[in-house]
């Protein structure tokens, strides 16, 4: 990853893909934070003498985030970093002990250790090869993310100052978007499971505190504790997550619905503004799915209670990994019911306001009205015009989408 790939995705096996669901659909859209390179290799991080190997190799390449923020070259690269640069922190055998192995040596009353996580190999990259013990060759360049937060550890923050003489530094408006394509996938998928292990170090079942394994997908609530002071072991009460299929803490996914609801003539698109947001700044209706519904169900509950309109059919369009902390965002293009099911009403008083735009508005905004909400009008923005989220926003995907023909079945392969 020596060259800055661009702000958007791009799939190599879809550029030239001419199946019969691009003929009808048009391209398969790939969301900013998506699009990865990365194998991850998810049957591997249970093998510790593969992740030894893998982290320990000249190879190897390090994502370092400080309280959830990445460390950078610049607005668009992460900073890749090496085993020796990140060993002083991680020590010279990180993956030394098997999950196995560290459950039963699980002492609680030990002091805060720098979360690894293996994030995956890239392929065709400095073709290296490194053995596992049970699935033959996995080969690729082995990229893992490291929490460098200090919490109180002076040797983490003489670290990070290190980092920072060297010209590096923590980029905290991650929001903005700017990162490249293959630098803000790595960074959702990182963020998101350091999070998640960072929120997650009590059981949820007993309240011990509990242990990360299977290089950071995975929390376990181990049955014993050294406690540091102890001879041996002391047996711990039981608990439920022990027991069946429920024996393990998984990283959560918030799956979340977002739409561009379109009028039933087809002539106009739905969107909405909340206070908080610039001046003429609106985006496509969004809201969380809740249990024991379908993606279907919630555009049609979440449209309404926000705007009061009835919606009929409801085609997914595409998918975005929102790394805040844990999202998926679902997105879908929904048609509204003729007369009355068009009436806005701001039933749930969640929006400010909602407002039917005519499709030319939308197609003028999406061309010279973008940008996110920190960022300024663009100079020839006129006051009181339309503006909307950037490309690497999933509404803006939607919405282009709808302006560019997916409605008619004339979207552009």
């Amino acid at each position: 990853m020596t060259s800055t790939p661009p702000l958007m995705p791009e799939h190599p096996a879809l550029t030239t893909d001419t199946s019969m669901l691009t003929r009808r659909f048009g391209k398969e859209v790939i969301n900013y934070f998506a699009g990865s390179r990365l194998n991850r290799y998810s049957f591997l991080r249970s093998d510790a003498p593969f992740l030894q190997k893998a982290a320990t190799s000249p190879a190897a390449r390090f994502v370092a985030l400080d309280n959830l923020s990445p460390l950078v070259v610049d607005k668009k690269k992460l900073a890749l970093l090496s085993f020796d640069d990140v060993k002083s922190l991680i020590g010279e055998e990180p993956y030394r002990q098997s999950d196995a192995d560290r459950i039963k040596g699980y002492d609680s009353t030990a002091g805060p250790s720098v979360l690894i996580v293996f994030l995956g190999t890239v392929d065709n990259e400095g073709d290296v090869e490194f053995e596992s013990s049970e699935h033959g060759k996995a080969k690729g360049q082995p990229y893992f993310a490291i929490d460098v937060t200090a919490k109180g550890r002076q040797d983490v923050e003489r670290w990070l100052k290190g980092q920072e003489a060297k010209g590096l530094w923590v980029a905290t408006d991650t929001r903005s978007l700017t990162l490249h394509s293959e630098a803000a996938a790595m960074f959702a998928q990182a963020r998101s499971i350091l999070d998640w292990n960072s929120r997650n170090v009590f059981c949820a079942g007993c309240g011990n505190p509990n242990l990360s394994v299977e290089a950071g997908y995975k929390r376990i609530c181990p049955p014993t504790d050294l406690k540091r002071s102890s001879s041996s072991s002391v047996e711990l009460p039981d608990c439920p997550t022990r027991h069946g299929v429920s024996n393990i803490c998984f990283p959560r996914t918030d799956p979340t619905m977002i739409a561009a609801v379109v009028s039933a003539d087809g002539q106009r698109m739905l969107l909405g503004r909340q206070s908080r947001w610039p001046p003429y700044w609106h985006s496509t209706l969004a809201g969380f799915l809740e249990p024991g519904e379908s993606v279907e169900e919630a555009v049609r509950r979440e449209v309404w209670e926000e705007a009061g309109v009835k919606v009929g059919r409801v085609v997914v369009h595409s998918t975005q990994p929102w790394p805040y902390p844990s999202s998926l965002m679902i997105g879908a293009i929904a048609q509204a019911v003729p007369g009355a099911g068009e009436e806005i009403n701001l039933n749930d008083k969640e929006l400010e306001s909602a407002k039917w735009f005519t499709m030319e508005e939308v197609r003028t905004a999406l061309a010279q009205n973008t940008g996110s909400m920190m960022a300024p009008p663009p100079k020839e923005y006129k006051d009181g015009d339309l503006r909307v989220p950037p490309p690497q926003a999933i509404a803006n995907r939607l919405m282009t989408a709808v302006v560019e023909g997916y409605l008619t079945g004339n979207a552009k392969i």
